[in-house]
């Protein structure tokens, strides 16, 4: 069955998408919950108009992720942490103490679950923190854990 997406759907499509999928599918799920809607011709030319408007906002976006990644990428993000002698810490720097730090430093705001931190920061020092604001624009904040706090 020949469907059109009206919201993107994780593994199928984006917004617009103009999709053959099983008939079950499109009839029990894909339908019901309004994430598509039988490719008809005049559904065919108003997706062409989702797709346009689609494109125009990933540009958009694309472009002040741009704009964000110039800004960051020169930054130094000072974060104070309690540590002991070793340089371990008392604890950890997390997401949402990167994104606070980015913000109070550079007033840029981050959203903590673009940071793609695997594990926490334990330790002092240097740590290069990889940050993915866009699927093309994906870069690397610098944030130095220093004694204090």
């Amino acid at each position: 069955m020949r469907v059109v997406l009206r919201h993107d759907v994780e593994n199928v499509g984006k917004k617009g998408d103009i999709l053959d999928v099983s008939d079950g599918y499109a009839r029990n799920y894909l339908i019901p919950k309004g994430r598509a809607i039988p490719a008809t011709p005049g559904v065919v030319a108003q997706a062409a108009a989702m797709r346009r408007s689609r494109d125009l906002k990933d540009a958009r976006d694309r472009e002040s992720a741009e704009v964000v990644a110039r800004t960051l990428v020169s930054t130094v993000v000072r974060i104070p942490a309690r540590a002991g002698a070793e340089g371990k810490l008392f604890g950890s720097v997390t997401t949402a103490d990167v994104a606070a730090a980015v913000a109070a430093q550079s007033g840029v705001q981050l959203d903590r679950r673009r940071l793609g931190m695997d594990e926490p920061i334990r330790s002092l020092g240097t740590h290069e923190v990889p940050v993915k604001l866009h699927p093309d624009v994906e870069f690397r904040v610098t944030v130095e854990v220093v004694p204090g706090g």
